[in-house]
């Protein structure tokens, strides 16, 4: 039976939610607290030393190189500062405190103990609470002290919490991690989860642990158990087989109504659902949840039966807006294609329109898709919604002809068509539109900052086989030739880099996205797949005993819709920054974002590009952001107009959300150097500015 698109339930509890407020006294203005600013998760300061009219002053005032920067790493964190020493992460997942007055280093804990962590790894911060911090790492969660760096003994099991632990069903051997911080309330710290895209993969239950002991206080089941709402719109076994759905990038705090907010990704295997029919309740949803109990206050679901990993790529955040002259407490809730919904706080009420439109039919067999998808009325989407023939680059007439030939060769009658094995162009791409780095609030102007991606991506789905067992297990993500794809890296030189036994334990254990095959596959096989990485020769899956895990499917292209030379096919922009009022449900103003230096040297300025990370606002007048992919460089906008007032060179790119703070007297921003994105060079220096 299919489940009401829009659905809400109050729990009675939370009707006298000013009874019960959580007591925790108000966090210091001159401090970055926890991870997004607030736990509105607005990237708002009331800080006004610098200023429109000063920001062009703005010097470097201290660096710090973690010295932990490889080939491909990134370093996506958001410092968290507070009492003067800023606390953040490296490329190899390194936990340290700095002066964060002057970047000198306080303490470092290593939790791989000098090994090379063997992978990139995606990590966006730390929770600071009491005295301890609090990071994962891989599936260990730990508690350090945060005077000393070093692990609390009496936090799970001698510092650490195994995050496979407690999901309901076996998940030994694979990879559940958490790339993005959690949230603290009273005694709780709140979690979501990072797990496969691929099959087989963990569930990604929303948890909370006790911040003291680390043992689990609740769990939210977002693939339902019997019994649970949404059940129903699984097989009956999915809770026992499939993975996903899982609040990827963080869960929000309303600290005052004890409510936590998600908003969750798309259900493993990511391209073909035939063996999870139905909505997939409570994968692409945005979720209120009872911060004390994890029960559900209400949901919305954004994407039924997602199959083109569109989920939902942001925490909610938590905004103020007028409605009739009064103002109304919400939720804003941004998408990979370009949309925003806005809900009532208390109840999820649509605050502005939301329609169901019809979708294409078709799709591989086996395949049963929804026949109505939601879209929000209001406000106008932020990113092109459509792809033709006219709206390709003209960049060159060679660029152009690269571009006609790919986009003849694909199709794209509907940006919701469905994966199929002639292969489809997914636009907006799945990597935005909105992305992980979160939009940005200012409560003095109802103006919500949404930097965006205009990339269109390349999917081909191919059947799967027995006959390569590479090909089976592994060519969807690191391609056909093992020359990588924008799912995972190159692996035709895997051995320059990495060591065997390093290569096995990757396999075996999984990492990020990528699943633990240890599960699927036997010694044997593992390591006749390191054999073929090592010298060419395959073995098919069958003579080892391995298949694919019950798909007949499998993904045999996906990657970044780009001309001969490197850029993307379509025409520009190629990367946006969008003022969008929440008031009215209008786009105040939107300007090209980034720069290819390649390109402006050639006259060609003007042309955005795909950036990651977030912005922050100040009360005074600023949008302060980085996040540009290729041009490394940091900028301060006008946050009414859109001007730029000053930008600033950076060791590598911003693909992090900045954070800005004061230590005696002086307001300091900085931002995270990880770089590492799509091809660019990668980097681990933190940079901070602050006026002379």
């Amino acid at each position: 039976m299919r489940q009401t698109r829009y659905h809400h339930v109050l729990v009675s509890v939370l009707v006298a939610f000013s009874a019960c407020a959580d007591r925790a006294p108000p966090p210091d203005p001159n401090d970055w607290p926890v991870y997004g600013g607030n736990d509105e998760h607005t990237h708002y300061t009331t800080l006004d030393q610098i200023s429109p009219a000063n920001v062009a002053r703005l010097e470097v005032a201290w660096t710090f190189d973690t010295g932990d920067a490889f080939e491909g790493s990134e370093m996506q964190a958001n410092p968290v500062v507070i009492d003067g020493v800023l606390y953040a992460t490296t490329p190899k997942l390194q936990v340290f405190a700095l002066n964060a007055a002057t970047g000198q280093p306080i303490w470092r804990f290593d939790p791989n103990d000098g090994e090379a962590p063997g992978s990139r790894i995606r990590h966006r911060g730390v929770v600071v609470t009491g005295d301890r911090v609090i990071f994962n790492y891989r599936n260990r969660l730990y508690a350090l002290d945060r005077a000393t760096g070093t692990p609390i003994p009496d936090f799970g099991d001698g510092g650490q919490v195994d995050l496979r632990a407690g999901l309901g069903r076996p998940v030994e051997g694979l990879s559940v991690s958490a790339s993005s911080p959690g949230v603290v309330f009273d005694d709780l710290l709140i979690l979501g989860s990072s797990v496969p895209e691929s099959l087989p993969s963990a569930p990604g239950d929303i948890r909370a642990y006790d911040v003291r002991t680390g043992s689990l206080r609740w769990s939210f089941h977002t693939i339902p158990h019997p019994g649970e709402f949404g059940f129903d719109t699984w097989p009956p076994d999915a809770w026992q087989v499939a993975g996903g759905a899982n609040a990827w990038s963080g869960v929000t705090l309303d600290r005052r109504r004890g409510m936590v907010f998600a908003a969750t990704g798309s259900a493993s295997y990511d391209f073909y659902g035939a063996n999870r029919h139905g909505d997939d309740l409570f994968a692409n949803s945005v979720l209120a949840l009872d911060a004390r109990t994890g029960v559900r206050i209400w949901h919305f679901q954004g994407l039924h039966h997602d199959v083109w990993d569109r989920d939902f790529p942001a925490a909610p955040a938590l905004v103020t807006v007028m409605r009739e002259g009064r103002p109304v407490d919400a939720v804003a809730q941004i998408t990979k294609t370009g949309h925003v919904y806005l809900f009532e706080r208390t109840t999820g009420a649509p605050l502005f329109p939301i329609e169901e439109r019809d979708m294409p039919g078709g799709g591989l067999p086996g395949e049963q898709l929804s026949e109505r998808q939601p879209f929000p009325v209001l406000p106008p989407a932020f990113a092109r919604q459509r792809l033709t023939e006219d709206d390709l680059t003209r960049r060159t007439p060679e660029a152009h002809a690269s571009a006609l030939a790919t986009f003849r060769a694909f199709h794209t009658e509907d940006p919701f068509s469905p994966p199929d094995t002639s292969g489809t162009i997914i636009f907006p791409g799945v990597d935005g539109g909105g992305e992980w780095g979160g939009p940005a609030f200012d409560p003095e102007t109802g103006l919500l900052y949404v930097n965006s991606n205009e990339m269109a991506w390349l999917l081909k789905i191919a059947p799967a086989s027995d006959e390569s067992l590479y090909g089976a297990n592994c060519a969807s993500c690191h391609g056909e030739d093992r020359r990588g794809t924008a799912l995972g890296p190159r692996l035709d030189d895997v051995f320059t880099r990495r060591s065997r036994d390093q290569v096995v334990s990757l396999v075996r254990e999984g990492t990020g996205r990528m699943p633990a095959f240890g599960a699927a596959m036997g010694r044997a096989a593992i390591e006749a797949l390191v054999d073929y990485l090592e010298t060419g020769r395959d073995v098919s899956a069958e003579k080892v005993g391995t298949t694919p895990f019950d798909l007949p499917y499998r993904t045999a292209l996906f990657d970044i819709f780009l001309d001969h030379e490197g850029y993307p096919g379509i025409a520009p922009p190629w990367g946006t920054l969008n003022a969008i009022d929440l008031n009215e449900g209008t786009i105040r103003w939107s300007i090209p974002f980034g720069e290819y230096p390649a390109l402006t040297e050639q006259g060609l300025t003007g042309t955005g590009t795909d950036n990651y990370g977030g912005a922050i606002v100040t009360r005074n007048g600023l949008l302060v952001i980085a996040a540009t992919t290729y041009d490394d460089k940091i900028r301060a906008f006008d946050k009414l107009t859109g001007e730029l007032l000053w930008e600033a060179a950076l060791p590598a790119a911003g693909n992090a959300t900045p954070s800005t703070y004061m230590v005696d007297g002086r307001q300091y921003i900085v931002i995270a150097c990880g770089g590492g994105k799509n091809g660019a060079p990668s980097g681990g220096t933190y940079v901070a500015f602050a006026l002379p």
